[in-house]
């Protein structure tokens, strides 16, 4: 193994820096190989844009958040967004992207991302390439790995967020409505709304009522509690209706952008009820800063394994928390369906043993 590729697709998250280090690092000290970082994701392996990392690129960054070789979530190489006369046109890349990879003479590329980025990878394994994928999202939302790096600093920022909100809540007797992300899955709403006590969280999994939206706060307040703290992801929706889309990107792997549930929530709430209402949307706070300290370790295992998985040529997995333990899993296995919250999950459980309400 004499020359390995890292690229990060998709959007940002805390721990990116953390396995890309831990691929670098003894790739270099250890294989004596030459290690290519290419640029903002799958669209420097379309145009052709990297450069080779040192020890000094990567020295001190385990602790650091965001990413740095950029990334992108509008670099599909098999669907790539190209400006023409005519407007924006999505057409097939990947031609480019396979030249680079062979003009730039890697062994072996790793890419870091989420279910997008894995699919990618798949395709690319499919027609001959050594890739090797190492699940990122904020989202946890990835198949075939019982945790993804990114989403415990997004939980411990969004419970900080919760944590806050409770003393102005409680000050101005208000219902707190708190938007996190979470498109199609609704973990990070689900793990900072236990962690952060929130009397009420909204998931994508389980469709909530109006009625019991509004009768859970008024309850409250008639009990004497004079706030509510309601978190919500944003894939959240009523039993009849759909999610709220802010707009439309054809540019993005996944073109669709949700928000505007928690707007619609606490206007809803306040019309209905006559309880004033305000409503925080964290979006991108989830995915800046430092990683916690679980992350950085998670990210750090990712990235070993993912190398040592190079070295042994078992191209086409993608490296896997399963228990306590790193494995290698198929990318196929990976990439086979979203992974949502189990209706008979014990983390409902629990939340409803508290008087935890999911609008239902």
């Amino acid at each position: 193994m004499k020359k390995i590729g890292i690229l990060t697709g998709g959007g940002d998250c805390p721990g990116l820096n953390a396995v890309i280090r831990s691929i670098a690092k003894p790739a270099m000290m250890q294989f004596g190989a030459t290690v290519i970082g290419i640029l903002d994701g799958f669209e420097g392996l379309v145009e052709g844009r990297m450069r080779e990392l040192s020890p000094k690129d990567v020295a001190g960054i385990v602790n650091l958040g965001g990413t740095i070789l950029g990334t992108s979530n509008k670099g599909n190489p098999f669907k790539y967004p190209v400006e023409t006369p005519k407007g924006i046109e999505i057409l097939d890349y990947s031609k480019h992207a396979i030249q680079n990879y062979k003009d730039w003479e890697l062994d072996a590329l790793i890419a870091i991302g989420g279910d997008g980025t894995m699919h990618i990878v798949d395709k690319f394994t499919d027609m001959g390439l050594n890739l090797i994928g190492v699940p990122k999202t904020i989202d946890n939302d990835l198949a075939a790995t019982d945790v993804t790096f990114g989403y415990d600093s997004a939980v411990s920022a969004a419970t900080d967020a919760i944590d806050r909100l409770h003393t102005t809540a409680s000050s101005h007797h208000r219902v707190m409505v708190v938007e996190v992300m979470g498109r199609y899955a609704g973990w990070i709403a689900l793990g900072a709304g236990i962690a952060g006590g929130a009397d009420m969280i909204l998931i994508p999994e389980i469709p909530f009522k109006w009625e019991k939206v509004y009768e859970h706060v008024l309850l409250r307040s008639k009990q004497g509690n004079r706030f509510s703290i309601i978190c919500v992801a944003e894939g959240a929706k009523p039993a009849e209706g759909g999610v709220v889309i802010k707009e439309m990107d054809p540019k993005r792997t996944d073109p669709v952008r949700l928000g505007g549930i928690g707007e619609l929530i606490g206007r809803k709430i306040t019309e209905e009820t006559g309880l004033e209402t305000r409503v925080v949307v964290l979006g991108h706070i989830l995915r800046g800063g430092s990683p916690t300290a679980y992350d950085r370790v998670l990210s750090t295992r990712f990235g070993a394994k993912a190398l040592e998985l190079a070295a042994e040529g078992k191209f086409g997995h993608m490296v896997s928390l399963r228990g306590t333990e790193i494995i290698a899993v198929p990318i196929k296995e990976a990439i086979r369906g979203i992974r949502t919250v189990p209706l008979d999950s014990q983390y409902i459980k629990s939340a409803k043993a508290v008087g935890t309400s999911f609008g239902d």
